[in-house]
């Protein structure tokens, strides 16, 4: 079987590709890690009139959606310019509320999820998760303790992450807005979407990585030559390309299935996540190593992409848990 995206769904990934590129995010990014959102906001309106925000959300509530398929091709071309700020969490927030089965909230929040004037951030508690992203930014966050989810009013602390432009913060307090076992099957939905842009972000995130480690292969001289001419330095960069292309039809055959509701979507998922963080961390490797003392400054861009390869790794299921589940019986 294949998996290619048509001819629309390929204009619309070269056209984020190039409004992305033209806003300079590296710099969104630092200011984004620095607390200053408002450069983020800006990027943020702009995916949302290009109907990123609206993919995730249904047609009753001013949306596209749901379309997993497109969602998987807007966060690959997120993730190929370290877009900053609670992208996942907002379209997995917008799952959530779309399954949740309460019509009053549904009205309440998706309408601004899908016009990209409400950014949100879900929070499945857990022992190992007890952290909202960019609550801080937030215009919403939505937390889900077993079969219970509240609307966070405030947020403690931010604390230290791998990836500075991560914010994390505990959420504080909140309004209950639903108890059932409702809220648990919306959750369940709403970290299988958001895993599956995850995988789809390290995806790009990956692809960048290896992109300009080629670049710099290339220009870099030792002993006379390009670096890039070296056996050792081939054959990493060769690794690195194969990992990241058997991940993207891992990503779109998961896409499929969950757009078809598929009960084996979740292992689907869980095998693209695995696959897709892996080769995004196996990416950030090489371009270290390649680049050398280089590759380990803050001051060089390429730093914002290898930070944010090691945080999604962990993010929306970890490489263990999701082995776990495509092994389950």
């Amino acid at each position: 079987m294949r998996f290619l995206l048509d001819d629309e769904q390929q204009a619309f990934a070269r056209s984020l590709d190039a409004m992305l590129a033209a806003a300079g995010t590296p710099a969104v990014v630092r200011a984004w890690a620095a607390g200053d959102t408002a450069p983020g906001r800006d990027v943020w309106a702009r995916l949302a009139e290009a109907g990123v925000f609206a993919l995730a959300v249904p047609e009753q509530h001013d949306g596209l959606g749901p379309l997993p398929v497109e969602l998987t091709v807007a966060f690959t071309e997120m993730g190929r310019h370290a877009v900053p700020g609670p992208v996942v969490e907002t379209v997995a927030a917008a799952a959530f509320l779309d399954r949740l089965g309460d019509d009053a909230a549904a009205a309440a929040w998706l309408p601004g999820i899908a016009s990209g004037k409400t950014a949100a951030s879900l929070c499945l508690l857990s022992d190992d998760s007890p952290y909202a992203l960019d609550a801080h930014a937030a215009d919403a966050v939505f937390v889900v303790d077993g079969d219970t989810v509240r609307l966070a009013e405030a947020a403690g602390p931010v604390q230290p992450s791998v990836d500075p432009a991560r914010r994390l913060a505990r959420p504080l307090g909140g309004t209950v807005l639903a108890r059932g076992p409702e809220v648990a099957a919306a959750a369940a939905h709403a970290a299988d979407v958001a895993a599956l842009a995850t995988a789809a972000q390290a995806l790009g995130l990956g692809r960048t990585l290896l992109a300009r480690t080629v670049e710099y292969a290339r220009q870099r001289t030792q002993f006379g030559v390009a670096i890039g001419s070296f056996q050792a330095v081939k054959h990493r960069l060769a690794d690195t390309l194969i990992a990241l292309e058997f991940a993207q039809p891992l990503i779109q055959a998961a896409a499929v299935v969950l757009a078809a509701e598929d009960p084996a979507s979740g292992r689907e998922i869980a095998a693209a996540k695995v696959a897709a963080c892996e080769a995004a961390c196996a990416a950030a490797r090489t371009a270290l190593q390649v680049h050398g003392a280089l590759g380990y400054t803050e001051e060089l861009d390429l730093s914002l992409w290898i930070r944010k390869a090691r945080a999604l790794r962990s993010a929306w299921g970890t490489p263990a848990a999701c082995r776990a589940r495509v092994l389950a019986p």
